[in-house]
């Protein structure tokens, strides 16, 4: 039988691994006849893009199909839906003229996937905009409607619409939520929290006025802000709210859209966590204690210019604020899964800090690992007393997932410093015991994610940075970060015999280990 070659005591020791394997190893052991619980993959609930328009691209569509399929992601949302480019409102002779042709390609390529949408009831169309203020590059209009009858029977007529053409109980399965960041008056909403609760109100009737089922709710807000208040309102007035959004991310420093501000990271474990705890406490105290909790937005960065998001450590950060928010928000919707976004115009470089799990040419961040790895864990979730890992069972075996994120030592911004090859430090390796695995013969395969390994924008810095590569530079980059296991062999458990490997650990490693039983 092999042993796994990536042991700590592997012939390739550098001077760094043999300081680590002198550290004791940390401990991860779990018993397979001891379940947590249910793994819900709550992760995968739902993901991001840009806004409705860009979803009428090939390369959009094609990506959503890989995240689909291989990271299981169920719900999208996005900007964009009423904004003009997709033709959805005009008015003649002061009458509104409705035409969902455009938003019905961009909702069948979401279907035709097998995922769901997550209605975001934005931007207003030119033809019932108060006023002339825009935001992004594409010129999302961010005022209230001039007239508010007129923005309810918008909302109602295209929920009516999708009833039509979809069918009621499938449209039961989706979320509306209104509005995008409403608090940020500078940004997205050219109105004040009273103007964001008519808004509401007349949103959320408008969807209900279709079906009493239909789930509707907000506020949609950046930084954790305004759940109570719309909770209050809701309770107060006796206005429909199924559900609490809101978004939050993990940098410090001015909204940045063009990547020219000063950005860093906020260091600690809870960057994330602790606001959703925050959020979910309050939703807790309220008087409806038992709403869910849906952050439709979230990230390392709020910028799609900070080069954190092509960074190797963003998979180490993605997995360890989603340990730690389970069980306090019901969906993390990260923020985004494609570069195919234009809200600073469209990508100037292959890698400029966009907010995808896959950038423009279709090649796989670390970020994407993240959540494929993720997507790989069985339905059932073991004991485990490790923070940074997670172990799961399935019918077919054991997987386990292993992990390292330690704050970043920046010395600079996150434009200079993530932009630049950054070696990983050795840590002390991780010895993982797995308990009570039945006897048989298992496939055992290890995946790796980490400083150069399928770490894209490394190898994109030893072709010089190309600012636009070649299609056998591209096709080379793919193959150098396809995912594959980085090691594959067959071992056999005997009765009573535990599994046991140690993990060599450098910082912001993660690794994949999974067991599937063979049949005899």
């Amino acid at each position: 039988m092999k042993k796994l070659l990536i042991h700590s005591l592997a012939l390739t020791l550098s001077l760094g691994t043999l300081l680590a394997a002198e550290t004791a190893p940390r401990q991860i052991t779990v018993d397979c006849q001891k379940p947590k619980g249910p793994n819900n993959h709550y992760e995968a609930v739902c993901v991001g893009a840009g806004r409705a328009g860009e979803l009428l691209r090939k390369a959009a569509v094609d990506q959503l199909k890989d995240v689909r399929e291989n990271c299981g992601f169920q719900y999208l949302r996005f900007h964009g839906l009423f904004h003009d480019d997709m033709a959805v409102y005009s008015e003649e002779k002061g009458k509104p003229v409705y035409n969902f042709q455009y938003v019905d390609l961009a909702y069948d390529a979401i279907l035709d996937t097998g995922m769901k949408p997550f209605v975001e009831l934005s931007f207003m169309p030119a033809a019932l905009a108060s006023g002339s203020k825009t935001v992004f590059w594409w010129k999302g209009n961010v005022t209230p409607p001039n007239d508010y009858n007129k923005w309810g029977n918008l909302v109602r007529e295209f929920t009516a619409h999708m009833e039509q053409r979809h069918g009621r109980d499938e449209v039961k399965q989706w979320y509306f939520e209104v509005w995008n960041e409403p608090n940020l008056p500078n940004l997205f909403f050219d109105g004040t929290l009273a103007d964001y609760l008519q808004l509401y109100d007349v949103s959320a009737r408008a969807v209900k006025s279709v079906c009493a089922d239909y789930r509707v709710g907000g506020p949609s807000t950046a930084a954790n802000d305004w759940a109570p208040e719309l909770i209050r309102h809701c309770q107060t007035n006796a206005i429909p709210l199924d559900f609490i959004s809101t978004h939050t991310y993990g940098v410090r420093g001015a909204v940045d859209e063009f990547g020219t501000k000063v950005l860093t990271l906020i260091p600690g474990d809870d960057t994330i966590a602790g606001p959703v705890r925050g959020v979910r406490a309050k939703i807790a105290k309220s008087a409806m204690p038992a709403l869910p909790l849906f952050y439709t937005e979230w990230s390392a960065s709020y910028s799609s210019r900070d080069a954190v998001h092509d960074s190797y450590i963003s998979a180490a950060f993605i997995l360890n604020t989603l340990k730690r928010c389970s069980g306090f928000a019901q969906a993390m919707s990260y923020w985004t899964y494609t570069d195919v976004f234009e809200e600073a115009g469209p990508g100037p470089t292959p890698f400029h800090g966009g907010f995808g799990l896959i950038n423009l040419q279709g090649l796989h961040k670390p970020s994407y690992y993240a959540y494929k790895f993720l997507h790989e864990l069985g339905d059932t979730e073991l004991e485990c007393g490790d923070a940074s890992a997670t172990v799961c069972r399935s019918e077919s075996g054991v997987q386990a997932l292993v992990w390292n994120y330690t704050t970043p030592k920046q010395d600079a911004p996150d434009n200079v410093y993530f932009k630049r090859d950054l070696p990983a430090q050795p840590i002390a390796p991780a010895q993982l015991t797995i308990k009570n695995l039945p006897a048989g013969r298992y496939a055992l395969k290890v995946f790796a994610v980490g400083y150069r390994r399928n770490d894209v924008y490394a190898d994109f810095l030893d072709l010089g940075s190309p600012p636009n590569p070649t299609r056998q530079q591209i096709q080379t980059l793919n193959q150098k970060n396809s995912g594959a296991p980085m090691l594959s062999e067959t071992v056999e458990i005997k009765a009573g015999e535990n599994f046991q490997r140690t993990l060599e650990m450098r910082e912001y490693d993660v690794y994949l280990i999974t067991l599937q039983a063979l049949k005899n």
